[in-house]
């Protein structure tokens, strides 16, 4: 069992990430603010690229800067729809196209893409204007706290290794192909979640940006695991649920287990399905389970599909292009 343990859970990142996510969760039981919760986002999205690429402190800033900017542009745009949705495809299309510059600059876009899209759809989710610029406002006033964290991490870390290089790899041969059905894929989504006001339209769009990572088939096996992981993680989560009462502690814990899923795990699939068990184990403790399991297992499968659409189309035309330049006269 501690082989398996030792092999499935990433101790030392599951640990950092519970030291930068866990200050949250106790200011969220102190204060009673939820905003407090998704703060705890941006902690790991500013942790998971700076222990990848032994980000300094001034590069985790950046990354935090571009977090903000980005999230603050997709916000303010969301009640203009169409802006919206150009927008969001965009920053897609931005968080690949930095490979061209580095092959690692892909993990540095997804974790600005992620929480961004993420963050500026949940807190205008069912709640007033007012109500959604005040949650976005401590979002965004207590931030520094989540990159002075990560920071303090990071320069632990490089005393106990040394200064180790930051390198974000070779430059990518093909990176307007994935990044232009990236920005297909979400813009397909975003659209769909705007034109029907999908309820947690933010799984759509991450679901079609996550899926595109390389050609068909690779972006093919990708759908496969986020489909398992929902399908097994959801309903379980769910009847779990039923079987505890509601309770704001359960759903601290489970948004707090949620969030380190996204670091914790080696293989994909295992911290896939146990983000969405917790998920909606979140939403059951919150009292709001009813539609959950379904809602989320339609939406990545949605999303995932755009994502394969937009994979097949510009690997189509980009063939054609291929052969119409290496044809004779």
């Amino acid at each position: 069992m501690r082989d398996l343990l030792s092999r499935e859970v990433k101790t030392s990142e599951l640990l950092r990430a519970l030291i930068v996510v866990g200050p949250m969760v106790a200011a969220y039981f102190i204060s009673r603010e939820t905003a407090l919760l998704n703060l705890g986002l941006v902690a790991v999205s500013l942790l998971i690229p700076a222990l990848r690429q032994h980000f300094p402190p001034k590069v985790v800033a950046w990354h935090y800067l571009a977090i903000l900017v980005t999230f603050a542009a997709l916000f303010l745009a969301a009640p203009v729809k169409p802006l919206f949705v150009v927008l969001t495809a965009l920053a897609g299309f931005l968080a690949v196209a930095g490979t061209r510059y580095g092959e690692h600059f892909r993990t540095l876009g997804n974790w600005v893409f992620i929480p961004a899209v993420y963050l500026a759809c949940e807190v205008r989710e069912g709640v007033s204007a007012a109500e959604a610029i005040r949650h976005a406002g401590v979002i965004v006033a207590s931030s520094p706290i989540a990159l002075a964290l990560v920071c303090a991490i990071q320069i632990y870390d490089q005393r106990l290794r040394g200064n180790a290089a930051t390198s974000f790899g070779p430059p990518a041969a093909e990176w307007f192909l994935p990044a232009a059905a990236t920005a297909m894929a979400v813009f397909a989504a975003a659209a769909l979640v705007e034109i029907f006001n999908l309820a947690q339209g933010q799984w759509v769009m991450w679901s079609a940006a996550s899926v595109v990572v390389g050609d068909l088939t690779a972006s093919t096996g990708k759908l496969k695991q986020r489909a398992i992981g929902a399908f097994v993680g959801v309903p379980l989560g769910f009847l779990a649920g039923l079987a505890l009462p509601q309770s704001r502690v359960g759903y601290a814990i489970a948004i707090l287990a949620a969030t380190l899923t996204l670091i914790s795990f080696s293989r994909y699939i295992v911290g896939f399905g146990l983000r969405c068990f917790f998920i909606a184990l979140a939403a059951s403790f919150a009292g709001g389970a009813s539609g959950i399991a379904e809602e989320r297992i339609v939406n990545v499968l949605i999303g995932g599909t755009f994502g394969l659409i937009a994979v097949a189309l510009t690997e189509i035309v980009w063939l054609r292009v291929m052969r119409k330049t290496r044809s004779p006269g």
